[in-house]
């Protein structure tokens, strides 16, 4: 299995610090409710639900062809509980777990906390991404240079696609692009959302591009530069770098990016400086330092968009951040320790699905208690595990954005 140089080696121990078709568009609108008079219908199976309220009209700074978000006052508003949209709603529910040292996926049963399944997948597989249209789970095989699609209706894997250093992957929030983080590579690439084929490749000045997230109204992104300590500002529809800055912590080691529901702030993990900045991404001024704990890496947005989830990779632990005051109101610890990494909340938003990155497991957590649910043995190096399906209308990639 080729390796990372200790500069890119992901799997570092904690001692080393380790376009889519308009008529797509149009369908997905359709099903948020945009037609007269409607909300999307409710196809939680069980538990009955107060109807999706209309989207808002779509704003003449909004990316054109992003679907109008049906709160302007949060970003979230249609990722509830249970809200499947029709093309997923039969999914199984699964969680996938990329093995990055053992080349493979890990498919758990979370009713049971069962390994079900495992598939063989390229060279150190990085993160398991929901394709804008949602169809389709791709796996991120970095080092193999290649993309495995999984059928998540059946769980098979397809045929694998030749793409160089995707370590990470995302969607254009109209579905024009997918974007792969080529961190090696020093590009971001554009590529058409379905065939993969390059449209237009970005290179860049920082080293380790890795994470990203959307703006509200889906003109630029932010992106995190794990191993140069910096920032990236990108214009959407341009496919251009606008802004960089270098975070003001030395040997600052960026991970996880997420905007609030408000889409006012936006929140970066630093596993080197053991907290998450606080940024005004319009301004894209200098931002603060929240501490939250050691090796803070994952970021994960709660199914009433009150609270985030910031995973303490290097204490085995979980920080909750209320969005409103933006302060810190608890921590939960794994279990008898852990290296909680990446991962996302259950449809129900019961459960907190987290890899364990440096102990071949992965973890569930109650998110009303915090309590450890579950430890489940995968492959070695589990990393972007992603919950399947989840509620939402489109993905913006990496382990499920969704809104």
């Amino acid at each position: 299995m080729a390796e990372r140089t200790p500069a890119h080696d992901r799997m570092t121990s904690p001692a080393l610090r380790r376009a889519a078709p308009a008529a797509l568009v149009c369908a997905l609108l359709a099903v948020a409710g945009c037609g007269a008079g409607g909300g999307g219908a409710d196809t939680a199976a069980h538990s009955p639900q107060p109807a999706r309220p209309s989207p808002v009209r779509a704003a003449a700074s909004d990316l054109p062809g992003m679907p109008p978000p049906l709160d302007r006052h949060d970003l979230y508003a249609a990722d509830r509980p249970g809200r499947l949209a029709p093309q997923v709603k039969d999914f199984p529910s699964r969680i996938y777990v990329p093995n990055t040292q053992s080349d493979t996926v890990s498919v758990i049963d979370p009713r049971t906390y069962k390994v079900i399944r495992t598939i063989p997948v390229g060279v150190q597989p990085q993160h398991v991404v929901p394709s804008w249209d949602m169809k389709t789970l791709w796996v991120n095989n970095d080092r193999g240079h290649s993309l495995t699609p999984i059928d998540p209706e059946t769980g098979k894997a397809g045929k694998t696609v030749a793409v160089h250093d995707p370590y990470n992957l995302y969607f254009t929030p109209n579905g024009k692009y997918a974007i792969v983080m080529a961190s090696m590579d020093r590009e971001l690439v554009f590529r058409d959302p379905h065939t993969m084929k390059v449209r237009k490749t970005v290179p860049v000045t920082c080293a380790g591009v890795n994470h990203a997230d959307f703006s509200a109204d889906g003109r630029y992104f932010i992106v995190s530069c794990e191993f140069s300590g910096e920032l990236l500002k990108v214009d959407t529809e341009k496919m251009k770098v606008t802004g960089r800055q270098k975070l003001p912590f030395d040997g600052a080691m960026p991970q996880d990016v997420k905007i609030s529901p408000d889409g006012r702030t936006w929140y970066i993990a630093d596993m080197a400086a053991d907290g998450v900045w606080v940024l005004n991404g319009d301004t894209f001024a200098r931002p603060e330092l929240l501490p939250t704990g050691k090796g803070a890496h994952g970021l994960y947005v709660s199914r009433d968009s009150k609270n985030m989830y910031i995973t303490n990779r290097g204490e085995g632990s979980v920080s909750l951040l209320d969005f409103t005051t933006r302060r810190l109101t608890g921590k939960w610890h794994i279990r008898g320790g852990g290296s909680p990494d990446m991962g996302g909340v259950s449809s129900d938003g019961k459960v907190l699905w987290l890899s364990g990155r440096y102990h071949s497991e992965v973890y569930a957590l109650d998110t009303r208690t915090g309590k450890t649910l579950a430890k489940i043995p995968v492959g070695n190096g589990p990393h972007g595990l992603a919950v399947y399906p989840q509620p939402g209308r489109y993905s913006l990639g990496h382990t499920g954005i969704f809104r």
